[in-house]
């Protein structure tokens, strides 16, 4: 068994990460796939030579350097009876938010909590193509992750037409209490899963993936709570606006990353 190390100075998140794999996994000579996102770097256990290999990662232009080949054993497999249950349990969590947010959301008027709540359905939805990932055919994958990305691609459009139909119309001031209740609520949540996820110990991408999405649900949590704040300290609807419509951009962001890596 070899391992070749590529350096890979673009490979900055999930995305590259998962459009690498969607490229190599289907290569019979590559058996295993380790991702260090920090580092940028990525060591690829295979058998045979590395030059199909290295010109398959060229081929997605990510700026990638070889740093070499060794011999090596192939890490052990993961436990993916323990990865599936973490991630039901992240799942359901995010959902169970979402459900929560987009009520209170609608109750209290505030576009930042419906934003919120659209923002932990996409993570629900990348909670369930890690489900997926575990064990799952590449193919099958590739049709979820598309499925799935235009499906958050159409929820962000919605958000951003709401957004601008609230912005050129008379409206209420979104009852601040609740953003920052509820969006409390939501970062504790957020916090518990990162410690499940944590507690993995895993390294495949789509653990890592779903440790960085619910890292950046912590700051979109952090910008609905100071939104409400503003909201009480200005007596206007305009803060809630604003960081409503930053979060459909993020969530409009994760949906091209999905469909990019399914093409």
């Amino acid at each position: 068994m070899n391992k070749s190390t590529f350096k890979i100075s673009k490979m900055d998140c999930p995305a590259e990460e998962q459009l690498i794999r969607m490229k190599l996994e289907p290569l019979s000579q590559v058996k295993h796939l380790e991702f260090d996102i920090p580092a940028r770097r990525l060591e690829v256990f295979h058998q045979q030579e590395v030059q199909s290999i290295h010109k398959a990662i060229k081929e997605l232009n990510l700026n990638d350097q070889l740093e070499g080949t060794t011999d090596a054993e192939l890490p052990m497999k993961g436990d993916d009876a323990h990865q599936r249950k973490i991630l039901w349990w992240v799942l359901g969590i995010n959902f169970g938010f979402f459900v929560a947010e987009m009520t209170t959301g609608w109750i209290s008027r505030s576009m930042g909590l419906i934003a919120d709540s659209l923002d932990m359905l996409a993570d629900s939805i990348v909670y369930g193509l890690s489900l997926f990932a575990v064990g799952a055919a590449i193919s099958r994958k590739k049709k979820v992750a598309k499925i799935s990305g235009y499906f958050q691609m159409g929820l962000a459009l919605l958000g951003f037409s709401e957004v601008l139909r609230r912005f050129f119309t008379q409206g209420e001031t979104p009852l601040f209490q609740w953003m920052i209740i509820i969006s409390l609520l939501a970062l504790a949540g957020n916090l518990v899963s990162l410690w499940l996820i944590q507690k993995a110990k895993r390294k495949e991408v789509h653990m890592q993936a779903s440790w960085i999405f619910t890292s950046n649900d912590l700051i979109v949590n952090g910008g609905v709570i100071l939104a409400g704040v503003f909201v009480y300290l200005l007596d206007s609807r305009w803060p809630d606006l604003f960081v409503g419509a930053l979060v459909f951009g993020f969530v409009m962001r994760g949906a091209v990353q999905i469909i990019k890596i399914a093409n």
